[in-house]
């Protein structure tokens, strides 16, 4: 890591001269009715932003292969119901539905390799 001497004689490292320490770069939260200013870094602003997850979505968990489909379009299932099963590092694992619906569009047939997060099946 590079550190530089800043002007006051303190030694910092060099990814902390990227912050823009004008009063404008100041953001304001309130935690507990308290208000608190600070600084937000270069990469906190370049995180990957939060974003919800969609119930009616199924998504893989881990990569793998499809090795079999239990349901279909417009099929009916109950909570907890197994949907597919995903094999994964030579071992099955069942993708259970997360509640109780109607299929609207299964993206995958066996045999089919998915990555992490990928949309397996939609519900109604």
């Amino acid at each position: 890591m590079e550190y530089l001497l800043s002007d006051d004689g303190v030694t910092k490292p060099k990814f902390m001269n990227k912050i823009d320490h004008s009063e404008n770069n100041f953001k304001s939260l309130t935690i507990d009715s308290i208000k608190y200013r600070t600084r937000l870094t270069d990469k906190f602003l370049a995180r990957k932003k939060f974003v919800p997850v969609d119930p009616k979505k199924v998504l893989s968990f881990i990569p793998g292969s499809i090795r079999k489909i239990n349901v279909q379009s417009g099929s009916k299932v109950k909570a907890n119901e197994i949907l597919m099963v995903l094999e994964a590092m030579k071992m099955n694992n069942y993708i259970l539905s997360p509640a109780e619906g109607i299929i609207k569009k299964v993206n995958v047939k066996p045999g089919d390799t998915v990555p992490k997060d990928f949309v397996l099946m939609e519900f109604k």
